[in-house]
């Protein structure tokens, strides 16, 4: 999904908080310029990492001088209406990204650019298991933006890097990524991709409990 015309993400990133404790994480963000974090979690709580509820996480970015901004209700991994689930109750990411609401979250993540070095936050270490890596960062890619992914040991992983994973993950490079792509054109490289992101999200994607009558969490 990438090509030249692609901004590399400086001002842009994505980050699970994992479970470092919040001098850790406040130091991952530091270290990467990051003055705004948008909470894309669905609900800004964990019951494992209560440091990262909302009210406690917003306090300490407040310290840390950090705006904080929740997007949640327009680009989390558990959206309410239940026409963007599949037939087995699993979030369909293409669906999501395809509504008025994703499409207003995205747009909102994107003008703050203009004036903040961003870091998305969700709970997973590793972009690959997590919707900010499987349905955010494709659709921030088809707006020619690319965000660097930071991991837990503090090292920043570009898109390409991620995607290079995400072929090797799910099988679907198949030890063609020299010939292939150095032969084929670019649709057949965005037709790989696709279906692995695809493939990815089958396996991480949010699946309701066949009784569940809310979301949850």
């Amino acid at each position: 999904m990438l090509n030249g015309s692609l901004s590399a993400g400086r001002h842009l990133f994505s980050v699970g908080h994992s479970n470092h404790d919040l001098p850790a994480f406040l130091r991952l963000l530091r270290l990467n310029g990051v003055s705004a974090l948008a909470d894309v979690r669905s609900a800004p709580y964990s019951q494992r990492y209560p440091q990262f509820n909302r009210e406690p996480l917003e306090r300490a970015l407040r310290d840390a001088d950090v705006l904080y901004v929740f997007l949640g209700d327009q680009l989390g991994g558990r959206p309410p209406p239940r026409e963007v689930y599949d037939d087995e109750g699993r979030v369909d990411y293409q669906k999501v990204r395809a509504t008025d609401f994703f499409r207003h979250g995205l747009d909102r993540l994107l003008c703050g650019l203009n004036e903040y070095t961003i870091a998305m936050m969700c709970g997973e270490a590793d972009p690959l298991d997590c919707h900010r890596g499987l349905m955010i960062a494709p659709a921030l890619v088809e707006h020619g933006i690319a965000p660097g992914h930071i991991r837990k040991d503090g090292s920043v992983e570009s898109t390409p890097e991620m995607e290079r994973r995400l072929l090797a993950a799910t099988r679907l490079e198949s030890g063609m990524l020299d010939g292939l792509f150095a032969g084929r054109v670019d649709e057949e490289r965005q037709r790989l991709l696709a279906e692995a992101y695809r493939a990815m999200a089958r396996k991480k994607a949010f699946r309701l409990r066949p009784e569940a009558d809310d979301l949850g969490d």
